[in-house]
């Protein structure tokens, strides 16, 4: 069939429906929930900002006090960690929940009424890359427990006393002892222990010719 034969008509309904068909895709297409605010830079800049990052065990007197009613914390480890322990008055939302929608609008409202949220899990490590995305799309009153609860569990007595000892905040523990690995792959002449077996090699037979055989 030639161009020409096409009903002029036809054609223009056509372009027509697959315009509308475009727009009504734009507009019905869902947005993203949330946007990156930051740039690679200011992420970066943002990682020295110790006031807007840290939040000091010993300033969970004044909230467990209930002297600073200013500040949520939230447990983000999982279900059965919160429930083996946690610090009285924190809300329990696993990490792999905090993007839920619910839990966003309670953020968003946190933020609106400029409500400082703590993040913590077992160690400040833990929170940290939760901390650093919520930062990074606008919720800038997020900040990380330094310690963790684990420290938290076993300072609880005088959280007070460790204002005097910042330090052993930032002290971890390693899951691998990376230096016992090492040194057992060294002998101690300091050389690399390494062990090869002789190789031995085996004749093959010659094969033999039936006779009258061609």
């Amino acid at each position: 069939m030639h161009v020409h034969d096409l009903n002029p008509k036809k054609t223009l309904w056509a372009v027509i429906i697959f315009v509308v068909l475009i727009i009504v895709g734009f507009i019905t297409m869902k947005r993203p929930t949330m946007t990156y605010e930051q740039s690679v830079k200011q992420s970066v800049q943002m990682l020295s900002d110790t006031s807007a990052y840290y939040f000091y065990p010993y300033q969970l007197v004044e909230v467990l006090n209930h002297q600073n009613k200013d500040v949520v914390l939230i447990d983000i480890r999982n279900k059965y960690e919160f429930g083996q322990g946690h610090i009285p008055g924190a809300k329990s939302i696993p990490s792999f929940d905090l993007a839920k929608k619910e839990n966003l609008n309670m953020l968003e409202n946190y933020k609106q009424k400029k409500i400082r949220v703590v993040l913590y899990a077992n160690n400040q490590l833990e929170a940290t890359g939760a901390w650093f995305f919520f930062r990074q799309v606008g919720f800038e009153n997020i900040s990380v427990l330094l310690g963790g609860y684990d420290f938290y569990a076993a300072h609880q007595k005088d959280l007070e006393a460790t204002y005097y000892d910042q330090n052993v905040y930032l002290k971890g523990v390693p899951r691998y002892d990376f230096a016992k690995v090492a040194k057992s792959a060294v002998t101690e002449a300091g050389t690399t222990q390494t062990t090869t077996k002789p190789v031995v090699f085996k004749r093959r037979k010659k094969a033999t010719v039936a006779a009258g055989g061609c």
